[in-house]
Order: structure tokens, then sequence, then C-alpha cells
């Protein structure tokens, strides 16, 4: 039987352009193994953050060293060149996309997939938007019944605008939510421009660092509380994985913790009461489900441990997916090893895709 094609999708325009390169690396060394090579050959792409599109060597060249190229954000002289897709691109039989961020696991690039009607992995447009924006993540959660912690969603005209409005917003969050409260953009991944703060000076400033990263702001109640994580897998009939946790030694899980190595450890499985990690699991599925997800999805909870709480904090449907990412991790621990994790995406990209007869 002809092997499928696939279409490894990396790098893109994003902040997290090199933790997708790092992902990219390790669903490659899968695609290697005996098993995955007798199914499917790889053909890794490489969109530059300048947007142009690489394949064969160059994209290759690019996986082999970890890190971008040079050349990789010049400006591109024809902007027409951003939509002139290598050759290769039409033998894709199943894309895997794994950018990370905007224009990557936002929904964007989802849509013009979609347009090339093949089959990719992950979530779709719905699914992919919805989870990368937290406003609207949160709206679909409170419809669904899940409970969160107090928040109030924020637009960056509120935080830029005139002497009289921006204390008036200082006023209400300082009496709804309180100190500490943590001020996030609405569609960034990674922690970026996530601050927790303490005060009216904090506050005031981290308004305006997050409106410098995004139009939509969401400002949360601080939590005492552990950070657990579960993983979902599957289409129509979704299954979670168990529960892990991470802890760290730092005020917040900011981007210098999350990806300094040292600064956080990872405990699979989360030393949790079997109630409480059952009902993260049945609180993923339905995360999952209120966002119309499909293939892959990791959902990030806060557990008050002195009340038995469980709060969720948002899905992500397009996780890390290096070898010591908390998505794959999981299923290893669930008794799914990466190997034989990114052959059951492929696959569900297929289901996903294929023709519905009644």
């Amino acid at each position: 039987m002809a092997k499928q094609q696939i279409g490894l999708l990396f790098g893109g325009q994003s902040g997290e352009h090199e933790v997708s390169i790092r992902s990219a690396q390790a669903i490659a060394r899968a695609f290697a193994t005996e098993k995955n090579n007798a199914r499917y050959q790889l053909h890794p792409f490489y969109i530059q953050k300048n947007g142009l599109w690489q394949s064969t060597d160059k994209a290759a060249s690019v996986l082999s060293a970890g890190s971008p190229p040079s050349d990789s954000d010049d400006p591109v002289a024809n902007t027409a060149s951003r939509w002139t897709f290598p050759a290769s691109a039409a033998n894709v039989d199943v894309w895997f996309p794994v950018l990370h961020g905007p224009n990557g696991e936002d929904g964007t690039l989802q849509g013009l997939l979609q347009l090339m009607q093949v089959p990719y992995v992950g979530a779709g447009v719905l699914a992919s938007s919805a989870g990368m924006d937290k406003i609207a993540t949160k709206m679909m959660f409170a419809e669904a019944g899940l409970p969160q912690v107090p928040y109030i969603a924020v637009n960056r005209a509120e935080v830029w605008s005139n002497p009289c409005v921006f204390p008036e917003l200082c006023d209400r969050i300082e009496k709804k939510l309180g100190y500490p409260c943590f001020v996030k953009p609405a569609n960034l991944g990674s922690s970026v421009g996530i601050h927790k703060v303490r005060s009216r000076n904090e506050l005031e400033a981290a308004l305006d660092n997050a409106a410098s990263f995004d139009r939509r702001l969401v400002v949360e109640s601080g939590v005492e509380a552990r950070e657990v994580e579960c993983a979902v897998l599957g289409n129509d009939n979704p299954k979670a994985s168990v529960v892990g946790e991470i802890t760290f030694d730092s005020d917040f899980y900011d981007y210098e913790t999350k990806y300094t190595e040292g600064l956080s450890q990872v405990h699979i499985p989360a030393d949790l009461p079997e109630a409480i990690a059952r009902k993260i699991q049945e609180m993923a599925i339905q995360a999952f489900q209120a966002v119309d997800g499909s293939g892959i999805s990791r959902v990030d909870f806060f557990y008050v441990e002195s009340t038995g709480e469980v709060f969720i904090n948002e899905i992500n449907t397009l996780p890390g997916f290096t070898a010591t990412s908390m998505y794959p991790m999981l299923w290893e621990s669930s008794g799914v090893d990466f190997e034989d994790l990114v052959d059951r995406l492929v696959k569900l990209a297929i289901e996903r895709h294929a023709p519905q007869s009644r």
C-alpha cells in the first residue's frame, strides 16, 4: 500500500517560532521510527518569520539545526511570494501543523488548510480561534457550566483612553477582583505579557503593557491553587489522559519559568485524590466539546486544595509537542507512546475530514 504523504508544517510568524521548531523535531523523529516510516513519508514545510514558505532541503536543514536561519525574518521584497507555496505542497495527503501562537493555532492557518481541502491534524477553525482568545473561551466555558475564577474583559480603548475612563476601569477591577489579580493579553500564548499585580500602580502598568500586545485583555482574580493539566485525544468521542501537575518556586508560571530548564517541575501523574482527578478528566472533555475540539488539546486547571474546588483556566488546541512537553508526556503515562500518538493524530485527522454519509 502506498505511503501517506505527511506535510509537517512548522515555524510561523509568532513569538513561539523557536518552540515550534523543537516540536517539529520531536514529531519528525516519531515519523522516522520503523513502524511509522512503513506507513508515512514525511515532508517538512518551514514558514519563515517573514511568512515565506520553504520546503525540501531548506526546511530539512532548519529541522536539523533546531533554530531558524539568519534570513528567516528578512522582509519579503515581493509580498505575493507569501502566497506562493512550494510545488510539493500539492502532494500532501495530510497536513500536520505544529505552529504555536498567533497565525498558527488561532484559526488563520486552519482556514487556509480547510480551503486546500486536505485533512489536517488538530482543531478546526472555530475551536482554534476560540481557544486562542481567552475571552471567547471563557464565554463558551460559562455557557457549558464550567466553573472559572472571577474575571473582567477589557479592551485596549479602555486602557489607552482619556484620564477619566482609565481610573474608572481600575476602580471596577479593584472592586470586583481585588488583589492579587492577573492581567493577560487575550490572544497570546506562552505566558507572554502576563502580570501578577498587587497594587493600583502595578495594575495600571500591567494593563498598559498587556495592551501593547493585544487589543483584547482579560483580568482574572488571583487564587491560591495548584496548577494541573489534562490532555485530550479524539474527535467525537474524546478520551482524557491522566492528570499532571506543574510546580515552581517563582511567583507564578511566567515565560521565564516555563522555558528555563530547572525552574519548574512536572509531576505525572499528579498526586491528587481519585475523585478530583476524575473530575478534572471529565471537565477536560467538557471543555474540549464546548469549543468543538478535534484531535488534540491540553486543558489547564486550578485545584484549590483547601476547599476541593476545581476551576478551569484555559484550553490549548495546539500544545507544545517536544519530547519533554506536557501533552505527549501525559499520554506516555496513559499508555500511548510518542510514536503511536502521532499515528493516532493522523488517523483522527483523516476521520474528521472524511465525507460523511448516513
